[in-house]
C-alpha cells in the first residue's frame, strides 16, 4: 500500500519515474489493454524497476486508473454553481464543456488517453462504471436541473434527451477526433484551437435550449 503521509518527500528524480511509468503505461495499455499488458513491459519501456509501479500506485490497477483519469476535472465544481440559482444558462455551458474538453488538450498524450476509453468501453474494468456513476451521473442530473430552471418546467424525459443533445456536441470531438482531424485538422491543431470551440459550442446548446423553449411554448409533441 502507498504511504501517502505527507512526511514523504519524493525525490527529484522520483517524480521523473513516476512520469515515465505512466507515459509508459497509456501507450501499453492505449495499444494493447488493460489485460494484455504486464506490468514488466511497463517497467521495461519505462525503464524503471517492477517495483517502482507498486512504490507509486499500489498495483497495475492502480496505475491503469491514474494513467485514464489523472487529468480528469471533478465535476464538483460545476455541480456547485449549477446549485446556485444565479449561475446563466451560458456560464452553465461554457463550464461543462470547458470541463469535457479540458483532457484533450494535452496533445500526444491525450490522444493515448482516448484510445485508453475507448478500449474501456469495449473491454471494461470497471472504472468507465465508476466514472458514469459518480462523475458522468451526478453532473448529467445537475445540469439538467439548470436546463429545466431556465425553460421554467420539470426536470422531466424531454430535458434529459436535452441534455444528452447539449453532451453529443462536445463527445462527437473526443470520440471522432481522428476524422475531424482528417477532414479540418485546424480546428483541433493545439489548445486555442480546442479552447475555440468552447464559445462555440456553447452557442450551439443554446440555440437547441430556445428551440425546445419554444416547442413547449407551442405545445407541440
Amino acid at each position: 500500500m502507498i504511504d501517502k503521509s505527507p512526511s514523504r518527500k519524493p525525490r527529484a528524480d522520483g517524480e521523473q519515474s513516476r512520469d515515465r511509468l505512466l507515459n509508459a503505461a497509456r501507450q501499453l495499455f492505449a495499444a494493447k489493454g488493460f489485460s494484455n499488458t504486464s506490468t514488466r513491459e511497463i517497467a521495461l519501456g519505462a525503464g524503471a524497476n517492477v517495483a517502482a509501479i507498486s512504490y507509486y500506485f499500489g498495483d497495475k490497477a492502480g496505475l491503469y486508473r491514474e494513467a485514464l483519469m489523472d487529468c480528469m476535472p471533478s465535476p464538483e465544481q460545476n455541480i456547485a454553481q449549477y446549485d446556485d440559482p444565479g449561475f446563466t444558462l451560458r456560464q452553465a455551458l461554457e463550464g461543462y464543456y470547458q470541463q469535457m474538453l479540458a483532457p484533450m488538450m494535452e496533445g500526444d498524450t491525450a490522444d493515448l488517453r482516448l484510445r485508453m476509453w475507448l478500449r474501456e468501453v469495449l473491454e471494461p474494468t470497471g472504472i468507465w462504471q465508476n466514472e458514469v456513476d459518480n462523475g458522468i451521473r451526478p453532473e448529467f442530473i445537475a445540469l439538467a436541473g439548470v436546463l429545466a430552471r431556465h425553460l421554467e418546467c420539470p426536470a422531466d424525459d424531454e430535458v434529459y434527451r436535452l441534455v444528452h443533445a447539449v453532451a453529443a456536441l462536445g463527445a462527437h470531438l473526443m470520440i471522432s477526433r481522428d476524422i475531424i482531424a482528417a477532414v479540418t485538422p485546424y480546428l483541433l491543431e493545439g489548445p486555442d484551437a480546442l479552447a475555440g470551440w468552447i464559445p462555440r459550442l456553447a452557442d450551439y446548446a443554446e440555440a437547441i435550449v430556445a428551440a425546445e423553449r419554444n416547442r413547449r411554448t407551442k405545445g407541440t409533441a
